[in-house]
């Protein structure tokens, strides 16, 4: 063990400061290591090995061939994506799904935070924590079912109310105008709950003394939310919102493939429907590698200057 003197603001020599090898703070803090390995070997193995097949998004891939064998096509694929029919429309519901969700489904856990938070009765605040978090673990086949049940045209609980009231039943997830906002609604209803838990975390660690300056002060609950309240969970807003808009492109394409049919193209094909369809049905795997690093790059570039915009009018970011 070595012995470090660290100067003072002041100029004097302060205190020793105790160092030692690397392999002392291994075997020092071996278990936090270990435990740190599976989530290591994880990226390693799912998230970094895998960009090896990108290649195949400038090859004109071959199955029989391999990766290597297979020919390089340069940037073919992405100018025939780019020059096809279907870019301008998935584009389209792409960027107008993502923005409706940021516009909507953005501030509904943010809003269902600061509403647990002015709960007084503990047991109450706990059982509705529950029930709106409780969504989010049910699989996304089973929550796609119960929605086409509710809305299905003959005996969905939706068009049975319909009939009573006088109204005629109606095919909902074959009219394309009413799909993007099925879709969207039921995100927020299975995530809003769980994605509040971060925000009622923030909320958590306002200091309390401000809240009772600004009593004194006679703010009411209006003003303390506003002055208090919400410039204390800021930097917890301004990151989610930064992840949000670098994953505008990556909208689910489990729920829109169990979701759309033909008839609802329209409005619901989206880019990861069409790498779903060019990839898994038409086996065009490097069609479908080119769309996919296309989507992942523009997502690179909308975190990097959403950040950038974030730290330079909040001062808060990721970086």
């Amino acid at each position: 063990m070595k012995l470090r003197i660290k100067e003072s603001q002041n100029g004097l020599p302060a205190l020793p400061v105790k160092t030692g090898g690397l392999g002392k703070t291994l075997r020092r803090d071996w278990f936090l290591y270990a435990i740190l390995v599976p989530f290591v070997l994880w990226y390693i193995l799912f998230a970094f090995k895998p960009m090896y097949g990108l290649q195949i998004a400038f090859k004109d891939y071959s199955v029989f061939q391999g990766i290597a064998g297979s020919p390089w096509a340069g940037f073919s694929h992405f100018e025939t994506f780019l020059q096809s029919d279907y870019f301008l429309r998935v584009l389209k519901n792409t960027l107008l799904i993502s923005l409706y969700s940021l516009l909507f489904a953005f501030p509904a856990p943010i809003l269902l935070a600061l509403l647990l938070n002015d709960v007084k009765n503990a047991m109450f605040k706990k059982m509705v924590q529950t029930i709106t978090y409780l969504p989010h673990f049910i699989s996304v086949v089973v929550v796609c079912g119960i929605v086409t049940n509710l809305l299905a045209p003959g005996n969905g609980i939706v068009n049975l109310l319909l009939e009573q009231l006088g109204f005629e039943k109606i095919y909902f997830l074959a009219v394309p105008e009413y799909f993007r906002t099925i879709f969207i609604s039921m995100g927020i209803w299975q995530e809003m709950g769980f994605s509040a838990i971060i925000y009622i975390a923030a909320l958590a660690g306002i200091n309390t003394d401000l809240y009772e300056a600004a009593v004194v002060d006679g703010a009411n609950k209006w003003k303390r939310m506003l002055n208090v309240t919400l410039p204390g969970i800021l930097p917890t807003i301004m990151i989610m919102l930064i992840l949000k808009i670098g994953s505008l492109l990556e909208v689910g394409y489990e729920a829109i493939i169990l979701l759309y049919q033909p008839a609802t193209y329209e409005t619901a094909d989206v880019i990861n429907s069409y790498v779903y369809r060019e990839g898994i049905l038409n086996g065009r795997y490097d069609m479908a590698t080119a769309v996919g690093l296309f989507n992942s790059v523009v997502g690179l570039l909308l975190i990097v200057i959403s950040n950038r915009l974030s730290k330079k009018y909040t001062g808060n970011g990721l970086w």
